[in-house]
């Protein structure tokens, strides 16, 4: 609502305890951050007539009142067209569905399409959640992430209230995730633990992760090979404990091993090894990371005594390299039966 220029907001039961410069940010897209800024800093932002500070904490049922302000024309211009998603995306993201029962959805999300924007990034899969809004307009909100070069199961909660549980039990150790890959070569121990702590690197690489005993963050992975062909690759099974950035891709470079399609983290030979580097030129395999979110266990959220149990198919041309080494693609199994949660 709006009078002389002024808005009026009332706060949604769904954005009860968002911070207010969060929310305004959401709720006034096309209030610049600085100008918003700078009304908080006057107190012309008011709640229920009360100034208030950027990090105040909003209540379901308050009324923000925004003052009137001018954009130019084709900035707004840009954004509402940077809104608008397409019938395309908008079908691409409701063909991802795999589980929604009103609380929680969950998505197999291909290869190739970042989780969240970033630096030129314009197409993620946060940006075409307005989709999958419900009655009430509640747009789904993100509550983990998968890079973006890794297929695979994506919860979303479709409430604050859902997402706040499901932030609890994420950090937590109630929740087990499976993820298959292919990797080469075939490491020497066929099942463990790989405990290595990681932090970002630094200066030109500050894009990866690194080992370091000393600065890094706990993080802790299991492993199981379900399958080899010989020497050269295997079918393996990796639950992460922790949740750290590329962390089934660097614990894979500890066992002496790789990802398949794995750029960014290769396979580092030992000089003393006598193993014939891997040679896949009789093997079509797509130029992709070999690294799927397959399974996800955990108590649901809010409904007591429901346990969610989601898995996520390959996508073709996984199939097709699962196919081409021989491995079954449609395993059932649960590699980590009888681990400790």
């Amino acid at each position: 609502m709006s009078d002389g220029g002024f808005r009026f907001i009332k706060v949604p039961e769904d954005d009860d305890g968002q911070r207010l410069d969060r929310w305004l940010k959401k709720n006034a897209p096309d209030l610049p951050f600085v100008l918003a800024q700078k009304f908080l800093r006057k107190g012309m932002i008011r709640i229920d007539g009360k100034r208030a500070k950027p990090e105040r904490k909003l209540v379901a049922g308050e009324e923000v009142k925004i003052p009137p302000f001018e954009t130019k024309g084709p900035k707004s211009e840009k954004h509402d067209k940077a809104r608008k998603i397409s019938d395309e995306d908008a079908a691409f993201i409701q063909s991802l569905i795999l589980y929604d029962d009103g609380d929680v959805i969950a998505i197999n999300k291909p290869a190739g399409i970042a989780t969240q924007g970033g630096t030129k990034i314009k197409r993620h899969i946060d940006g075409l959640l307005p989709v999958l809004k419900d009655k009430n307009d509640v747009v789904p909100r993100l509550v983990h992430r998968l890079d973006k070069d890794t297929s695979g199961v994506l919860l979303l909660a479709r409430s604050s209230k859902v997402a706040k549980e499901l932030g609890y039990l994420f950090k937590g150790r109630d929740v087990k995730k499976v993820y298959w890959a292919l990797i080469s070569p075939v490491p020497e121990v066929y099942s463990g633990t790989v405990d290595a702590p990681l932090v970002k690197a630094g200066g030109a690489s500050r894009e990866k992760m690194v080992i370091d005993e000393e600065e890094g963050k706990h993080a802790v992975t299991e492993f199981v090979i379900l399958e080899r062909a010989g020497e050269a690759a295997a079918f393996a099974a990796f639950w992460p404990r922790t949740g750290r950035t590329h962390q089934i891709r660097i614990h894979a470079q500890t066992m002496g091993s790789a990802v398949i399609g794995d750029h960014k983290y290769k396979y580092i030979k030992d000089p003393e090894s006598k193993k014939p580097d891997p040679d896949f030129s009789a093997v079509n395999l797509e130029d992709r990371l070999h690294l799927h979110a397959r399974r996800i266990i955990l108590p649901h959220p809010v409904k007591k005594g429901k346990v969610l149990d989601i898995t996520a198919p390959l996508s073709p041309e996984l199939v097709k390299s699962w196919k081409a080494f021989g491995f079954n693609h449609k395993d059932k199994s649960d590699p980590f039966e009888g681990l400790d949660l």
